[in-house]
């Protein structure tokens, strides 16, 4: 009987997982105070989109025009944003299409500081080259959109690409009388815009255009109001449309909820209201897929009606299907 119990006990313990006495030392694991590369894939049809995160900016709350300040803080609160400051993501998207590079907007550089500037960063960690691009589309001249075109140095971030951009939006920011009547707070955006294309104009690069424009498949969608020429695109393949909105939004809690909350930045606010009802209704009625410059990162998502409103549907992370 002894025998047996002995034996038991072995057998009984040899089942128990090894677990190191109490008091033993461990390596210490350091924080790691990094974040993955920003770039998120998708297919689109035939094509594949790549969302790239340039990085981000604080804007003040009190920016938001149209809405009390109680409103707006509630409305932020419901997405749990409370506070003076909201964090705002600058992002951009690059097309593949058929072997064709078209890339929507160039993000700021240092314009606004340290915490943006990394479109070409991004590109590379995505498998792409900032020379191998062929277009850069810009919604708008403003300076968190164009600035990015030119590298630390000064020179062309995108050397080979052509730069398309609506005439009215080239016409009214490269214009030097503009420039010496507006207010000095803007004055700087003008220099920054000049500035950041001057290279690709002196290359033959500089190419705006008036009117319709199809680029295989992205097609320019006039959505003027936050700028005298603000363009949207909207990309389809094989039946699939994703539609590009530029600087329609820039505060996904306010501006869904109700959009005719206007921003500071606009330059014609009930034409930037207007253009973004009629942006929102097309995409909730037809159910497009939507990306924004100022959305979360990646910014790709739906919209919905929402009560008087809408509201913002995120994409979900998927994988390439079908790769």
């Amino acid at each position: 009987m002894i025998r047996r119990t002995l034996s038991a006990l072995a057998i009984a313990a040899s089942l128990v997982p090894f677990s190191p006495a109490i008091g033993t030392a461990h390596a210490e694991a350091a924080p790691q105070h990094s974040q993955v590369p920003g770039y998120y894939r998708m297919a689109l049809g035939e094509l594949e989109v790549t969302a790239l995160y340039d990085g981000y900016v604080d804007l003040d709350a009190k920016l938001l025009l149209g809405a009390s300040k109680a409103e707006v803080q509630r409305l932020l609160a419901s997405k749990f944003l409370a506070g003076e400051k909201v964090q705002t993501a600058v992002n951009a998207y690059l097309i593949n299409a058929g072997g064709k590079l078209i890339l929507v907007d160039a993000g700021a550089a240092k314009a606004f500081g340290p915490t943006l500037g990394f479109i070409g960063e991004q590109l590379r960690a995505a498998g792409y080259s900032p020379d191998k691009v062929d277009v850069v589309l810009l919604t708008h001249l403003h300076a968190d959109h164009v600035a990015g075109l030119l590298d630390a140095a000064g020179q062309p971030l995108f050397p080979n690409a052509e730069i398309r951009v609506a005439q009215t939006e080239a016409d009214f920011w490269l214009s030097e009388a503009n420039a010496a009547k507006a207010p000095e707070g803007f004055k700087p955006f003008f220099e920054i815009a000049r500035k950041s294309v001057a290279p690709y104009q002196a290359a033959g690069r500089f190419k705006p255009f008036s009117g319709e424009v199809d680029l295989g498949g992205v097609k320019a969608v006039a959505s003027n109001g936050h700028t005298p020429g603000h363009t949207s695109y909207l990309v389809e393949s094989a039946g699939q449309r994703l539609l590009i909105l530029g600087d329609a939004v820039h505060s996904h809690a306010v501006q869904f909820a109700r959009p005719e909350v206007a921003i500071e930045f606009d330059s014609d606010k009930k034409a930037a209201v207007a253009a973004r009802k009629k942006l929102f209704a097309w995409a909730a009625k037809d159910k497009l897929l939507v990306s924004g410059m100022h959305l979360p990162f990646p910014g790709i998502g739906h919209v919905r009606t929402d009560g008087k409103g809408y509201a913002w549907v995120p994409v979900e992370y998927s994988p390439i299907r079908g790769k």
